[in-house]
């Protein structure tokens, strides 16, 4: 029987239906702390791509491995070159090259207040940028229903004829 990776094992905990709730917030909550210093971390220097094994990042944040995978898990979307994730173990190399503007995005996405509102992201953009990024994510999600064709309408195809005498048959 082979062993769980590390993403099993910390979707395994994170995510465990069967835990305490108080458990899991606190779990959650102390998590959210710790991944808004790694964001602030690397969003003082934005272009500088930080690598190294799982294990050698997890010490360098001042984390569990288990931790840091669950960071690499969340921010790997936002990467320029994603990582492993699925098989990685502590000894796999992986980047934190991310793309600004998908980081951005992903933390609105996610609604991760507590990371898009850090004061790091004024020195990397404007506040209007921000806005624009904003709307731009919350819009993505936002469906537009098309106007529906009513019977006694005239057709789209330019027929002239009604909606229901032409291609509403």
């Amino acid at each position: 029987m082979s062993e769980k990776t590390l993403l099993e094992q910390w979707r395994e905990v994170a995510y465990n239906k069967n835990a305490d709730k108080k458990t899991l917030e606190k779990l959650w909550a102390e998590y959210f702390e710790i991944e808004k210093n790694i964001y602030a971390q690397l969003l003082e220097n934005p272009d500088e791509e930080v690598t190294g094994t799982v294990k050698e990042l997890a010490e360098k944040y001042g984390q569990s491995v288990m931790t840091m995978t669950g960071f690499l898990d969340g921010i790997n979307d936002s990467l320029k070159t994603p990582n492993p994730i699925e098989t990685m173990d502590e000894n796999t190399a992986v980047t934190l090259g991310f793309d600004k503007e998908l980081l951005y995005k992903n933390m609105v996405e996610a609604g991760a207040d507590w990371l898009y509102n850090l004061p790091q992201w004024d020195s990397i953009f404007t506040e209007d940028k921000r806005k624009e990024l904003y709307k731009e994510q919350k819009k993505s999600h936002t469906v537009v229903k098309p106007k529906k064709i009513g019977r006694n309408d005239p057709c789209p195809c330019g027929s002239g004829k009604k909606y229901k005498y032409c291609c509403g048959r």
